[in-house]
């Protein structure tokens, strides 16, 4: 089985596609030929190495997927072989007072397809029955790859977490990103006024033509002057920081007073410069979050098939190109997501 993984962690030179032997299934697992896979910035912090994770080399990189169901276990009822299927990569135990709740993404065992266990970049995944969903009809295996994880995690953020209104005033940083252009085409099925920046003006133009009312270049343009000129120095409603230390101090900045910030990721550092005084003078409420639970994944897969949410796909290449997608990656030159189809 040709699979995309690192015999350690290092650089992405020590990317490597290898020949290893294929998953086997337990009694409530599935078994999926993959036909697509999709990158995440997590796979970079993968391969160099995460603080607290201790994986088993070499370990196959890949959150996302899509693919056909080969072989299902004894105790799997809702799926067969010849099923079209998509992963929801978010682990969790179940047994949790969060899970009994309802409220998988807060498990206390919490874990994530690729980052905890083997991922998808092969030619063979599985996964629990309860991790996959039908594609709905009309999406391709690529669409269902790019989907699941930055559409879950921007859906938890914007309308479970940050409560987005329709009329209200959301403001993405890094517009190009995973979760940032899944959080522009929530944003604009919220009904929300739409500001985005960027360092690059083709994928600000791109943004304009996805929904976005104002798209500013921050290496060229004084994006809070921008900010309060188009909302008469009032400030937006949310912001959402995926960047970290780089953005955080503008996004205090940015906010309206009783306004909220949401959170699920660092990318630029976990450890910003902040200004206690404006959170408590503003009356900020800034809350986190990370992939979803059931409920709110079976809500944007859903929103998928009526054709009210679409991934956003910058290229699509062969699993063979897996270290040139990791390049592209790692260089910030995509816009949305990238794609590995698998042969």
């Amino acid at each position: 089985m040709k699979a995309l993984a690192i015999p350690n962690h290092g650089t992405l030179d020590d990317i490597q596609l290898m020949d290893l032997d294929p998953p086997s299934i337990g009694k409530r697992e599935v078994l999926v030929r993959t036909r697509a896979a999709s990158l995440n910035r997590l796979d970079l912090f993968v391969v160099e190495g995460l603080p607290g994770i201790d994986l088993e080399m070499p370990h196959v990189l890949g959150s996302d997927g899509a693919g056909e169901v080969v072989e299902v276990g004894s105790n799997v009822a809702d799926f067969q072989p010849g099923d079209h299927v998509m992963l929801n990569p978010c682990i969790w135990c179940g047994k949790c007072e969060f899970c009994r709740q309802g409220e998988q993404s807060l498990c206390v065992r919490l874990g994530l397809t690729g980052e905890h266990s083997p991922g998808t970049f092969r030619e063979y995944f599985t996964a629990g029955a309860t991790n996959l969903a039908r594609i709905p009809e009309g999406i391709s295996f690529s669409e269902a790859a790019a989907f699941s994880l930055v559409h879950q995690t921007a859906w938890r953020l914007l309308i479970s977490r940050g409560h987005l209104k329709p009329g209200e005033d959301v403001f993405i940083h890094g517009i190009g990103g995973g979760v940032a252009t899944a959080a522009l085409g929530i944003a604009r099925l919220a009904g929300a006024r739409i500001f985005v920046s960027s360092s690059d003006d083709a994928k600000l133009k791109r943004a304009r033509d996805l929904g976005a009312t104002f798209a500013w270049n921050y290496e060229n343009e004084d994006v809070m002057a921008q900010v309060r000129s188009a909302t008469g120095k009032r400030g937006v409603d949310l912001v959402v920081d995926t960047v970290g230390e780089k953005t955080w101090l503008q996004s205090l900045k940015l906010v309206c007073k009783g306004g909220r910030i949401v959170t699920c990721g660092a990318t630029t550092g976990p450890n910003p410069k902040t200004e206690i005084r404006l959170i408590f003078w503003k009356q900020i409420s800034i809350m986190g979050g990370t992939l979803s639970n059931v409920k709110e994944y079976n809500q944007v897969v859903h929103l998928l098939g009526e054709g009210r949410l679409q991934p956003v796909i910058d290229c699509v290449l062969p699993l063979e190109q897996g270290r040139e997608a990791f390049s592209r990656l790692a260089q910030g030159q995509q816009f949305g997501k990238i794609v590995l189809e698998v042969s």
